[in-house]
């Protein structure tokens, strides 16, 4: 259980939390939520004792592990897979005194301990891990210093999942993730069966793994039963009923303030008067509903431009002549399309937009662009570009002058006012700026002269609930095209109406909606996964005791048989628990999804686990033919 009592926090004097409280029962599966700035990562670093508060108490039950991913993982080179391992520090321990003890009864108490740990399926599910988060089986032994700064947040993660702990704590886990790697996390927290709290401004992430929300705003915490979309509308519900409560107070003060106006100086009226000013100090006043300054884009309207505005012939792209990420493109672009790319992290989805752009060039086939197209490009990592030392005024007038000298004052803070920005806020330093409001700049930088097409490569990285809902409004009231690569299902259900897949170094419409392309991942994986089994299968015949070479050992091809059926009996299970859980999930009824989830993560661990007996199985059963061969 996880207890916050009365607990309050101060950064240089400002309050961030304040006289909180909140009670999470173990096993509770909790998405924290609230506007950028609002305390959301200090809470968790509180609660991880990484900043201590200023008043008020923390409490977890005893012998209960907390988790979070590290974000300071340092540079080595130890293989991915066995720092994956190595986070659980016990394990790690115990591991390493296996192969050091020589003292034969402190070996054997080592060896029981390691047998309870399921040590001998570590590497069997740090694999499975490292897999469901995007990496290929031949990169697992890949040093860690070989990886850039998102697929280290990665090993990251499995790190942290690896770990188990009782209560894990989870800010923004999505970020750098693939849509294929989000459905497998979604999949993965939604049974995972300790205490979960998830920082998330992923939509679709809060709906299908979480139970509960804490809503982190005004210095307070608040909890609300159910998933995001049942916060929204109870927290709608609470604002309406709240405002209609502090209009009749406000109107009770106001007829109460009139009487002390009138007769405050009455002689005869005076002890009322007085009765009634204390009675107004004494008033507990009933905050009105401060409707969050809503952030709103407003993308200015492109001339119209006769179709296409881009198409590629046979196009080969990358960055080494004779590598290319893409080959042989043939695609054409609208004005009223609107596309999203589809398809893992490294396939060239972001290689496509440079091309788009014209940020990377055309290493063979032609493309050709309308002489008048106007582009505008939103690269995640272009904020990161921005001179910090200048201010959105001085940028956008920069910008707006290459065009127009006399360009006026109140025209450049007209344009930044269409994204949010207030004057004072325009004249802060960019260095000052969050990264959200970072990316409202870009935004407005970027289609300062009307693009007619705007190309998006993960422009929801920062943006909060209320900025990423602003995003889709304005792209829906957007006239020009749209290119869009997002890890935000929701914003690419809303925004997209065509499919593209960014696959086998090529790209291709794809035919179907998200929920298709959800399907098309699923059966993929499961096609890949037979794939592989009939491959293992001709380059080792499965071993059976009937036709068993006499040189493998008859006990051998028994045990081998037996782990077989008890996959084919345990994936069976474990797909009929997955069956009735998503049954239950869709008709809203959870009775029993606590029991059933943990009953999910039982048999997944015991499917790995068996998994690893036949690996070994079957490497001894090599290990015994080659023998006779040689």
């Amino acid at each position: 259980m996880l207890t916050i009592t009365n607990l309050t926090y101060r950064i240089a004097g400002r309050t961030i939390l304040e006289d909180c409280s909140l009670s999470l029962m173990d096993g509770w599966k909790v998405g924290v939520v609230g506007l950028n700035g609002a305390g959301k990562s200090t809470l968790f670093k509180l609660i991880a004792e990484e900043l201590h508060p200023d008043g008020g108490d923390i409490s977890v039950g005893t012998r209960q592990r907390m988790g979070m991913v590290r974000q300071d993982m340092p540079d080595c080179d130890t293989p991915l897979i066995d720092l994956v391992i190595a986070a659980d520090a016990d394990l790690a321990a115990l591991m390493h005194a296996s192969e050091t003890e020589t003292d034969p009864y402190k070996i054997s108490e080592i060896h029981e301990q390691l047998a309870a740990r399921d040590a001998y399926t570590a590497p069997t599910r740090a694999a499975i891990l490292l897999k469901g988060l995007g990496f290929r089986e031949d990169q697992l032994r890949d040093p860690f210093s070989s990886l850039s700064g998102g697929w280290r947040m990665r090993v990251a993660l499995a790190a942290a999942l690896f770990t188990a702990p009782e209560i894990l704590l989870l800010d923004e886990p999505t970020n750098h993730l693939d849509l294929e790697a989000i459905m497998w996390l979604e999949d993965y927290l939604a049974n995972y069966p300790h205490t979960l709290l998830i920082i998330s401004h992923d939509r679709d992430l809060l709906n299908k793994c979480v139970g509960y929300i804490v809503h982190v705003d005004n210095r307070k915490l608040t909890l609300y039963r159910g998933n995001y979309d049942t916060f929204e509308r109870e927290r709608a519900e609470r604002a309406g009923l709240q405002q209609k409560l502090h209009e009749k107070q406000k109107a009770v003060r106001a007829h109460m303030q009139s009487f002390i106006d009138r007769f405050r100086a009455k002689a005869t009226k005076a002890r009322q008067a007085q009765s009634r000013i204390k009675a107004l100090e004494r008033m507990d006043i009933i905050e009105a509903v401060m409707r969050e300054r809503a952030v709103s884009f407003t993308f200015p309207q492109p001339d119209a431009l006769p179709p296409p505005i881009i198409t590629l012939a046979d196009v080969d792209v990358g960055y080494t002549s004779d590598r290319p990420v893409l080959r042989g493109l043939n695609l054409g672009i609208d004005m009223d399309d609107r596309i999203a790319l589809m398809g893992a992290n490294g396939n060239g989805k972001s290689t496509l937009v440079k091309l788009l752009s014209g940020t990377l060039g055309a290493m063979d086939g032609t493309m050709k662009r309308h002489p008048k197209l106007r582009i505008g490009y939103f690269s995640q990592h272009q904020a990161e570009e921005l001179d910090l030392s200048s201010t959105p005024y001085h940028e956008m007038r920069k910008l707006m002058a290459a065009r127009n000298p006399d360009i006026a004052e109140p025209q450049v803070r007209a344009r930044l006012g269409s994204f949010g920005f207030s004057k004072t806020l325009a004249d802060n330093r960019i260095s000052d700026l969050s990264g959200g409001e970072k990316a409202r700049l870009m935004f407005a930088l970027i289609s300062n002269d009307a693009p007619h097409i705007l190309l998006l490569d993960e422009p929801t990285n920062h943006l909060d609930m209320d900025a990423r809902e602003a995003l889709v409004q304005a792209l829906n009231e957007y006239n020009g095209a749209v290119i869009l690569v997002s890890h935000d299902p929701s914003m690419v259900e809303r925004v997209a109406d065509r499919l593209w897949l960014v696959k086998d170094h090529t790209v291709r419409p794809f035919d179907g909606d998200l929920d298709d392309y959800r399907k098309f991942i699923i059966d993929s994986a499961r096609e890949a996964r037979r794939d592989g089994k009939r491959k293992n299968s001709a380059q080792t015949p499965v071993a059976s005791t009937e036709n068993a070479p006499a040189t493998v050992p008859r006990e051998l091809t028994k045990k081998l048989a037996q782990v077989e059926r008890d996959l084919e009996r345990l994936a069976s299970a474990k797909a009929q628990v997955e069956a009735e859980m998503a049954e239950k999930f869709g008709a809203q009824d959870m009775t029993g999804g606590a029991a059933a989830q943990r009953k999910f993560h039982d048999l997944s661990i015991e499917l790995a686990a068996r998994e690893a007996v036949w690996i070994e199985l079957q490497q001894q059963i090599e290990s015994h033919k080659k023998q006779a061969m040689s």
